[in-house]
């Protein structure tokens, strides 16, 4: 059994805060994640080794998009986000 089937995929948009290291201006920009929850049940096809890793499973969150642009009209330069973690454990 595959770790997509302990989980339902989604994706969603939240906004952050973060500073362009180019211009310095700081702005809030939408940044893209892919959600990955824990279903409420196992998979009925599953044995004694997918319901111990089903058990240890957890809510995450994993961020889509590497670099953004710059907000500011004289900048428009693209960024990296190195001040946001790639991976999210969600509660």
């Amino acid at each position: 059994m595959e770790e997509r089937d302990f989980f339902t995929e989604t994706t969603e948009q939240r906004k952050h805060a973060l500073n362009c290291p180019h211009c310095g201006q700081m702005g809030e920009y939408t940044v893209t994640w892919v959600v990955r929850r824990k279903r409420a049940q196992l998979p009925r096809n599953a044995d004694d080794r997918d319901r111990a890793r089903f058990a240890k499973a957890q809510s995450y969150m994993v961020r889509r998009d590497d670099q953004l642009g710059c907000m500011n009209v004289r900048c428009r330069k693209r960024f990296e986000i190195s001040s946001l973690q790639t991976l999210a454990f969600l509660e």
